[in-house]
């Protein structure tokens, strides 16, 4: 009895059989028999079977017709076969120089274990790198044989069946044959995982995979794309008959299911079917989901809630503004018009002038933000820096009338863009840019990162889909020579959300410093400019954007909430700056402040804020004023949107589910005991490290002066800051 029988399926490889024959042929170890399976023998594959079998008496050819398709085809293979262990090669693949001595050897050093994985590599069909990506799948395996309970993320389904060794006794005794129909390596793989009860793994590549051009067959559209769910069926009917626990069969589950959601997502792959393959898919995942079973996060557990409740206009909603975004993003626009094109060149050949900058706050929407802070202290530190705000046409109206601008889009615009050598930016310039050596770009960025931002939204589709391109992004921030931050929370998530060469500048927000530098009378003037009645308590409610909704939705009774908080509140509302055009002043106890320019005038004039998951909370926080979470939907928004940390497991204040406990914290005046003062300070701690009053002084000085690190003014402490004081304190005083 040999030691190893190769089954090799021949159709549709004639071409290659042969080198995949020498492959074997070729070893060093020499104890096989060599199977090839050919259609009939008559077809040009059994000549080339036939010619090595005259050569050497170990090869016996065997046929099976193309109906029977490859799971027939490696049957007939298994009947056969006499060898001790069975291994299973592709026509159109090579068996490596050295494998059999390998496996040989890890077989017996782990005493003929029912399975042995080992790696394999997939090798492009022209050029490039091959890959391993079997690798990282076997490298938690334990170094000797174990049984698959001990290491259950480790199945058959992750693996073809070119990737291992079979004892032949085992699936003998198992009754083990590949499935019918398509996805055959799918259930075998399944089968197997669940029959043996000691395995190993060679963590050696034994089997160069070539690709094909066409790429592979299971990818082509047809009706066969249904037979995954047959073979996923299979397997997992056949786990339950076995009565294994959820701990072994939860990892199986997933890894199937990961298969059949990204066929769900391919609708291009069932020409027709695809709601009646999703509604099946939905059943078996009902029908076989282990006790216990929680979908794993992201955008992935995303669709797994959408499978399992059926939800299929839902998730093709979801697929289709995924492709629709990314043909957006692909036709991003540059510099339209070929006259603008040409002068912009011919600008970019001019010598940058010293003493221009550029601004622009959240894509040309005003006059705001870390922009305008440093805007306004540029003028008093570095008055020779001639300034340009770049602002959209129909914001024009709301420009300081002693601030220089240019419309983007206009002639002007492209030529401020190619003079200027400062870039002063809180989101990115447009992606016709160039960056020109000489020239400093400053990212200020416009909030603390609660929700993943950057290369870190990828995972989920509802905001990837609205991202546009990623590799542009990174390259929008190779422009960047400085990245803002206003705490090292920040610091370490810009980092990893565009991640770039650019320096950090640990300074705080420049926005942020007028909650240091307001004086009661400001605080009493914005109150009046935005209509608050006196002696009212002002509560500034500031939901941030939903990237699953379509438009503005409040989430919140707010005239409900005033009725049930207490006469004396009044609510400021100011929606996320998506929604800032086109809303209409509110009336009676809700003041719309949505569109005023600054959030943080807004700010100065609440008494306490009532968000979600804004971003607003961290500048908030330096006023150390009470802050109510109201977090109504935050499994929802942290499996959508993402998150850096659990927000309700440090918040910075109360955090409350329903209005009535929204209401009922200001009723009973919690929203500002001594347990949300105690939540705040923590808060604050950690997010207010850098926002003394002066992180716009260290900018300019910095940025637009040149001055080194150590000339800079150094953080004020947080325990030595006097934050602007609260209208309902100067009352009560």
């Amino acid at each position: 009895m040999p030691r190893f029988s190769i089954i090799v399926p021949s159709h549709g490889v004639t071409g290659r059989l042969s080198q995949a024959l020498d492959s074997v042929l070729h070893q060093s170890f020499g104890d096989w028999q060599l199977i090839p399976v050919c259609d009939a023998p008559d077809a040009p594959a059994a000549e080339v079977a036939a010619g090595y079998a005259e050569r050497d008496s170990r090869v016996t050819p065997v046929h099976s017709p193309p109906s029977a398709g490859l799971s027939g085809a490696r049957n007939a293979g298994m009947r056969a076969a006499t060898g001790a262990h069975l291994l299973f090669l592709d026509g159109d693949d090579l068996l490596l120089p050295g494998a059999l001595a390998a496996l040989d050897a890890r077989l017996t050093e782990t005493a003929d274990v029912d399975v042995l994985y080992a790696e394999h590599e997939r090798a492009p069909w022209w050029e490039g790198e091959p890959t391993n990506p079997a690798a990282p799948v076997l490298a938690q395996a334990p170094a000797g044989p174990f049984a698959p309970a001990d290491l259950p993320s480790l199945t058959g389904v992750q693996l073809p069946a070119w990737s291992a060794v079979y004892r032949r006794e085992f699936l003998t005794d198992h009754e083990l044959t590949f499935p019918e129909s398509h996805f055959t390596d799918l259930g075998w793989g399944g089968l197997t995982t669940l029959g043996a009860e000691r395995i190993a793994v060679l963590r050696r590549v034994v089997v160069r995979h070539r690709l094909r051009r066409q790429g592979s067959r299971l990818n082509l559209p047809g009706p066969h794309q249904h037979a995954l769910l047959d073979q996923v069926d299979l397997v997992l009917t056949r786990a339950a008959e076995r009565e294994l626990s959820a701990e072994r069969t939860g990892p199986l589950f997933e890894q199937l299911f990961a298969v059949v959601l990204k066929t769900a997502a391919r609708p291009d792959r069932l020409l027709r079917g695809h709601r009646a393959f999703f509604r099946r898919a939905g059943r078996l995942y009902r029908r076989h989901r282990p006790d216990g079973y929680r979908a794993p996060g992201g955008s992935v557990g995303v669709q797994h809630r959408l499978l399992a409740t059926g939800a299929y206009t839902a998730f093709r909603t979801l697929r289709g503004v995924n492709q629709l975004a990314v043909r957006s993003a692909e036709s991003l626009p540059r510099p339209r018009m070929l006259r603008t094109r040409l002068r912009y060149a011919r600008d970019l050949r001019r010598p940058l002038d010293p003493h221009l900058a550029v601004y622009c706050a959240y894509w040309g929407r005003g006059y705001a933000c870390n922009p305008a802070a440093i805007h306004a202290k540029a003028r008093e530190l570095a008055p020779h820096v001639r300034a340009v705000f770049l602002v959209e046409a129909d914001q024009v109206h709301a420009m300081p009338k002693d601030v220089e601008y240019a419309v983007i889009g206009s002639r002007r615009y492209w030529e401020v863009l190619a003079r200027a050598t400062f870039f002063v930016n809180n989101a990115n310039f447009a992606e016709g840019v160039v960056k020109r050596p000489g020239s400093v770009h400053l990212q200020t960025q416009h909030g603390t990162p609660l929700k993943t931002m950057g290369v870190d939204q990828s995972t989920y589709p509802v905001v990837a889909a609205r991202s546009g391109s990623f590799t542009r992004l990174l390259g929008r921030v190779d422009r960047w020579d400085f990245n803002l931050s206003s705490n090292r929370h920040s610091t370490q998530m810009w980092e990893r959300a565009f991640p770039g060469s650019y320096e950090h500048l640990e300074y705080g927000y420049p926005r942020n410093d007028v909650y240091c530098t307001a004086t009661a009378e400001d605080v009493a003037r914005v109150r009046r400019e935005l209509g608050v009645p006196q002696g009212r308590t002002a509560v500034l409610y500031a939901p941030t954007h939903r990237d699953h909704h379509t438009g503005f939705e409040p989430g919140l009774d707010l005239e409900a909430f005033c009725e049930a908080a207490g006469e004396d509140v009044v609510v400021l509302l100011r929606a996320h700056y998506f929604y800032d055009r086109g809303r209409s002043r509110g009336s009676g106890r809700i003041i719309d402040v949505t569109a005023h320019r600054s959030a943080e005038d807004v700010c100065l004039a609440a008494d306490a804020l009532v968000t979600d998951y804004s971003s607003i909370m961290f500048d908030y926080a330096n006023l150390d004023r009470p802050i109510v979470v109201y977090a109504d939907d935050w499994d929802v928004y942290r499996e959508t949107r993402g998150v850096y940390f659990d927000l309700p497991a440090q918040p910075p204040g109360p955090v409350v589910r329903t209005p009535g406990e929204l209401a009922a914290v200001f009723r009973d005046g919690s929203y500002a005991g001594p347990e949300a003062t105690a939540l705040r300070a923590a808060f604050r701690e950690r997010f207010c490290e850098f926002d003394d009053g002066r992180a716009a002084e260290r900018v300019v000085r910095r940025v637009l002066l040149g001055e080194p690190p150590e000339a800079l003014p150094p953080v004020i402490p947080l325990a030595e800051r006097v934050p602007a004081p609260a209208a309902a304190t100067l009352v009560r005083s």
